[in-house]
Parts: C-alpha cells; sequence; structure tokens
C-alpha cells in the first residue's frame, strides 16, 4: 500500500525546443544556481503524460496541447539526501519519465517565482545540455540531438 504522506518518487521531465535547435532552460530557485528543463513529481493518480502537461503550464504557462511527445525513455536514479525527507523512508530511487514539446519558435515563459528565478533560450541543442545541472537533463536534451547519452 502507498503512503500518500509522501512525495510519489516518480517525476517528468520536459525539454522545451524550437525546429532551430533552441532549448529552453529554466533556473531554480533552490538550490542556488540550480538549471533545468520542466520537470516535476507525479500526483498519486496521475499518468506521466497528465503530469507533463500539469508541469509545462505550472512552471512556463505554456499549453501543451497534442504537441508534447512521449520519448519513451525513463531513468531512474539516487534521492538526493537534501530531498529524501519529501519521500516514504524506503524510497531510495526515483524513476523520471522523458517528454519533448516543439514549438515553432521561442515563446516567453511567465515562471512560477515560487520554483524558478529566471530562464535562458540557449541556441543550441547541446548548449542547453551543457547548462544543465542534472545528468538526466543532459541526457534528454543530447537524445533529442541525436546525440550519444550517459546511462547512470
Amino acid at each position: 500500500m502507498t503512503n500518500r504522506r509522501y512525495k510519489r518518487p516518480e517525476s517528468v521531465l520536459v525539454v522545451v525546443y524550437t525546429p532551430a535547435g533552441e532549448v529552453l532552460m529554466l533556473r531554480r530557485k533552490s538550490p542556488d544556481d540550480f538549471w533545468q528543463s520542466v520537470t516535476g513529481s507525479l500526483r498519486w493518480g496521475e499518468s506521466p503524460l497528465q503530469a507533463a502537461r500539469r508541469e509545462l503550464y505550472e512552471e512556463t504557462r505554456l499549453m501543451a496541447g497534442c504537441a508534447l511527445i512521449d520519448l519513451h525513455h525513463q531513468v531512474e536514479f539516487p534521492i538526493i539526501t537534501p530531498w529524501r525527507a519529501r519521500y516514504a523512508p524506503n524510497a531510495r530511487t526515483n524513476r523520471e519519465h522523458w517528454f519533448a514539446l516543439p514549438l515553432n519558435s521561442r515563446r516567453i515563459p511567465h515562471l512560477n517565482p515560487t520554483e524558478h528565478t529566471a530562464y535562458r533560450w540557449l541556441s543550441t541543442l547541446e548548449k542547453g545540455a551543457q547548462l544543465a545541472t542534472s545528468w538526466t537533463n543532459r541526457d534528454a536534451i543530447r537524445l533529442l540531438a541525436g546525440r550519444p547519452i550517459r546511462y547512470a
């Protein structure tokens, strides 16, 4: 039986990009200087696709509609110590589902100030991958770029 008092150890990552290869990156409020794509945890009873749409809207006010692409890729990674208290005591890893949102051109995201303090459009997917703080985010961007990815 799941303990719904705790956060679900499953999340989504949504890479927002343009046909020109530009990629949107967001700077988290905390930890300092942590750059990422749209991310967030699944709620209990929510599918990865539902979570990806919800997180995209909550973090950027962008509506995905039917343009959201399920990359059919998942990774597992250890839950880092500062965030472990959010999860059930026996939860040690998080499963992340990857999605992508192609936009015709850059859009100005309307950030949720409780989560992000800045955004940047990087001119290439590789520059976005280099800015990304987490290895899973780098790999998701590189997967879109057709570059080799690293599996932990």
